[in-house]
């Protein structure tokens, strides 16, 4: 299993009895670049009643912070990050920013905006799985392809590059606990002829079938 991490963030807004709601998240992977980016939201919304936020940084999510930012306590910081966590994210931050409509939504009904919030924020961003593996290239002869193209079709490893000279070169990012495995049915596929090098200890990801090497 991967890591759920923003690759890209995303703003979203949503209106609840004339208060507007204004989720911005954005990936960070410091307490430091959180904090410098719920200052850069709350300068460019200096003007709103409240900027409330929730981070949740590392592999454990071990830094995990909120703020209720003047709202009464436990209505939005902590909810935000309870959405956070709930969906499993690491390497996030996110500001919601409230412009005050003049009716009061009572706890039940800031908690559920707040949360509400954050859910749309999130919807709006590239949220992908970040995967601990090996890059792997594998050498072949001509008559090797198709037999290797099938085997990692079957087990829906793409080929994230390809070089066909006097050998053919298939590059791949395979997660760890399958590496092994699908050594073994390489060198069977093609009766060891198969040339296999690997660079272990590499993070990645596929954006849109795009690979993304960390």
């Amino acid at each position: 299993m991967g890591t759920k991490i923003v690759f890209d963030g995303g703003e979203e807004e949503l209106i609840e009895k004339k208060s507007r709601f204004i989720a911005t998240v954005k990936p960070v992977d410091s307490e430091e670049e959180a904090l410098e980016f719920i200052a850069a939201i709350k300068k460019k919304y200096w003007n709103a009643r409240h900027n409330c936020f929730a981070f949740v940084i590392g592999e454990q999510q071990e830094i995990q912070r909120c703020s209720d930012d003047g709202e009464p306590q436990g209505t939005a910081g902590r909810p935000m990050l309870d959405v956070l966590l709930g969906e499993d994210v690491h390497n996030a931050a996110v500001v919601v920013t409230r412009y005050f409509g003049g009716i009061l939504l009572g706890t039940g009904g800031l908690v559920r905006a707040y949360s509400r919030s954050v859910q749309l924020g999130l919807k709006a961003s590239t949220i992908i799985e970040k995967t601990k593996g090996s890059r792997i290239t594998i050498q072949t002869d001509y008559n090797g392809v198709g037999k290797l193209q099938y085997l990692l079709g079957q087990r829906g490893i793409p080929i994230v590059d390809s070089q066909y000279t006097d050998v053919v070169k298939l590059e791949l990012l395979v997660e760890e606990s399958t590496v092994t495995e699908l050594h073994e049915a390489v060198t069977e596929a093609t009766s060891g002829r198969a040339g296999w090098e690997e660079e272990k200890g590499v993070s990645f990801a596929f954006v849109e079938k795009e690979p993304v090497i960390f």
